[in-house]
């Protein structure tokens, strides 16, 4: 039996440090896929729970990647940075519209399809340009504290999609924290 795409990448960062930044997000990048497969086959509450998760991880990945990974791309090759950045502020402008759709409507099913669609690309763009360029920027000890910056940047990171600070790393280090209060917040009250 072929293994999916999740599994490929849970494969690839097993063989990785723990704290390896690259590592933490292929894990990352694997659960985004089986959340998305869990939405497209949930109903109800599951299917609610599952959104719910998926939406947090992908504001929370895309906010890190952002604050912690895409400064190091960007000294390397600014043009891998600024298609990554694109390519994430898209989606989460698409995440936000999914976010006040009936998620049993069809037209949530189209986006929600479409998005998962450029959320692949998008990982698959990160895993064969942007993670090898960081990898042979860096050695194994600093892409080790950059793991462990992305675990505390997660942290503080909105679970909802904020475009305004889409592609600025200073944006989601100044208004991060105080968003992601919030987000918590509001997530905490359904």
């Amino acid at each position: 039996m072929a293994m999916s795409e999740a599994d490929v990448e849970r494969a690839r960062a097993a063989r990785l440090s723990e704290d390896d930044v690259v590592g933490v997000l292929l894990d990352q990048h694997a659960r985004i896929r089986d959340l998305f497969a869990e939405v497209r086959t949930g109903t109800g509450e599951d299917k609610r729970q599952a959104f719910d998760e998926l939406r947090a991880l992908l504001a929370v990945h895309e906010t890190a990647e952002e604050m912690v990974v895409r400064p190091v791309t960007k000294k390397v090759d600014k043009s891998v940075a600024a298609a990554r950045n694109e390519e994430e502020d898209k989606a989460g402008r698409v995440l936000r519209e999914l976010g006040k759709m009936d998620l049993d409507s069809a037209e949530f099913a189209r986006k929600l399809t479409d998005l998962e669609r450029s959320v692949s690309a998008h990982a698959e763009h990160e895993e064969s340009e942007e993670f090898p360029r960081v990898r042979a920027a860096r050695d194994e000890h600093q892409l080790e504290g950059m793991g462990r910056k992305l675990h505390a940047a997660e942290k503080v990171a909105p679970t909802h999609p904020h475009p305004s600070t889409a592609g600025s790393p200073a944006a989601q280090w100044t208004v991060g924290p105080v968003v992601s209060a919030v987000d918590r917040a509001r997530d905490a009250m359904r």
